[in-house]
């Protein structure tokens, strides 16, 4: 080497290089974001989350059918036998007395629907519907709110 020798040394990327990491990145965020679909993980999240909802309201009807050995007792009647939302408006069945605290701390509600509530005993939307069969007293409880196509229900 002598003194008048220039030596160049390269540090750094190029703006070629930068520009293809880039878009290299940006094609696996892409192709992750679409693979884990977060829509329809949240999605399923909720309906798996009305289905656990449905199990509680279930069982704790059950155990109020076996705590008075095979009736219904509640103050606002038996079971419908067709169709009926549980919420405490006018219309509707009013299940929360029956159920609230005796067998469940609160009524659970439909994570999607709105207006769906839970504030007392005497305010609330569940948000679920409940019927009980005619013939076989089996009582079904269903989310007509579920996302997906899905159909959530649950029959005891």
């Amino acid at each position: 080497y002598s003194l008048f020798s220039i030596h160049y040394s390269r540090n750094g990327f190029t703006l070629l290089e930068l520009v293809l990491s880039l878009g290299i990145i940006v094609i696996l965020v892409a192709a992750a974001i679409f693979i884990i679909d977060p829509i329809k993980q949240f999605a399923k999240g909720r309906n798996n989350e009305r289905r656990s909802h449905l199990q509680l309201i279930l069982g704790a009807v059950g155990q109020n059918i076996f705590d008075n050995k095979g009736a219904f007792n509640c103050s606002s009647g038996a079971v419908p036998t067709s169709t009926a939302r549980m919420a405490s408006s006018t219309g509707n069945y009013h299940i929360a007395p029956c159920l609230v605290p005796t067998y469940l701390e609160s009524l659970p509600y439909d994570p999607a629907t709105s207006g769906a509530r839970y504030a007392s005993e005497a305010d609330y939307d569940t948000g679920y519907y409940i019927v009980r069969n005619a013939t076989t007293g089996r009582v079904t409880v269903s989310a007509p709110a579920a996302e997906l196509g899905e159909g959530i229900s649950i029959t005891r």
